[in-house]
């Protein structure tokens, strides 16, 4: 088991631009990282298994619902925060980061905000301990880009809905306590209802063969005939912009999250450089070692000034689900790229989980396909610049 010797890069003090509040939050996550995350993660990676002892730290990092009020079990915290949080757990696994995402902005965000007190009461405070797990379905086996083309549908039978249809690629499903699960009623209006694990024809069963996100549990939601009480109902919005508001705190989040993973692999890539020795020196002295590596700080340091900047524009309430796109799109791109140059930097042990590499590259191949594949958010910043949809 290898000692973790991450240091962040900061190459253009970034840090004068945060609090101390966000600095204290973004210490305590990187220091449980290395503690509890980076020790076990390459074994879990490679036994295809989510490390779920890891689930009251996460909470007790605030990783659940940061920005909830604390009167409802969060943090509290500002959306810089939450985003420093996703860079640090993202910076020991993304699929840690997919949890802790999926718990925050796609379960207990929409019980917040279009949830009524009731519901906000019975969940929130124990999503954000761990007590509960969630999950969010939209994506479905025929409409993933395209999710207003959903069959998943719900009948009003008098004092319940009686749900149907199937859910894909739902991480967290295996084992989560509760689904927060998009459906169309007899109208084909979009509604959200909390779906419990336990009630009669409701299955998650879990996709196995796996090659990226090995450390994360995904699954399938299965609902047959599924009576869900009528209280279980999300009032607060409904149609297609109810789930979409979700998917843009939950891109902030990955917008965020993907430079932890670049910043891994890059200072993986420097400190095997520095020591690699070859035709007598170190590798790093060399001119294409010196261009991979300053291209890598140069495209990290670009993506936290957007990231910094997404936050404070989030923080005011004025970020775009355009300038969201943008960022997540880019950071992303700039992440999978790092991962690839500095996989060569270290040669044949650059495939070996003796290093995170491989195991970041193979993980944010599906960063970039979920939230909004790499092709949609392109399109969104093309339609938001030219006034003109081309998704058909």
């Amino acid at each position: 088991m290898k000692p973790d010797l991450f240091e962040a890069p900061d190459y253009y003090n970034l840090d004068d631009l945060l609090s101390d509040e966000h600095k204290l939050v973004r210490d305590a996550a990187r220091s449980w990282v290395k503690r509890e995350v980076s020790p076990i993660i390459e074994e879990y990676a490679q036994r295809a298994q989510f490390p779920d002892q890891i689930i009251k730290g996460l909470a007790e990092i605030g990783a659940f619902g940061p920005y909830i009020p604390e009167e409802y079990g969060g943090a509290g915290l500002d959306q810089i925060s939450y985003g420093l949080i996703m860079q640090e757990i993202e910076r020991g696994d993304s699929g840690v980061r997919s949890t802790a995402s999926v718990q925050s902005s796609l379960v207990m965000y929409p019980i917040w905000k279009y949830g009524n007190e009731d519901q906000r009461k019975k969940y929130l405070s124990k999503l954000a301990s761990g007590e509960f797990m969630g999950c969010f379905g939209l994506t479905e086996p025929d409409h993933g880009s395209n999710p207003a083309g959903m069959t998943t549908n719900f009948k009003d039978k008098g004092d319940h809905y009686l749900l149907n249809g199937a859910k894909l690629w739902i991480s967290n499903a295996p084992f989560a306590d509760i689904a927060v699960v998009w459906a169309k009623n007899e109208e084909g209006r979009i509604h959200g209802l909390i779906v419990e694990r336990g009630m009669e024809g409701f299955s998650t069963p879990e996709t196995h063969h796996k090659w990226s996100l090995r450390a994360s549990a995904t699954g399938e939601l299965i609902f047959d005939n599924v009576k869900v009480p009528k209280a279980n109902i999300l009032p607060g919005k409904s149609g297609l912009g109810a789930p979409l508001g979700c998917l843009d705190s939950a891109r902030y989040g990955i917008a965020w999250g993907a430079i932890g993973a670049a910043m891994d692999c890059y200072d993986t890539a420097l400190r095997y450089a520095k020591e690699r020795i070859q035709f007598d020196k170190p590798i790093a002295g060399t001119q294409l070692q010196q261009k991979k590596l300053a291209e890598m700080i140069t495209e990290i340091t670009k993506a936290q000034l957007l990231a910094w900047r997404l936050g404070v524009l989030k923080e005011e309430g004025k970020a775009t689900t355009a300038q969201i796109s943008m960022a997540k799109r880019n950071n992303v791109d700039m992440a999978i790229k790092i991962a690839r140059e500095a996989r060569q930097i270290l040669g044949g042990m650059g495939i070996t989980g003796e290093y995170s590499i491989m195991r970041h590259m193979m993980n944010l191949e599906s960063v970039i396909t979920y939230e909004g594949t790499h092709d949609i958010h392109l399109l969104i910043t093309g339609m938001d610049i030219t006034g003109i949809a081309a998704f058909k």
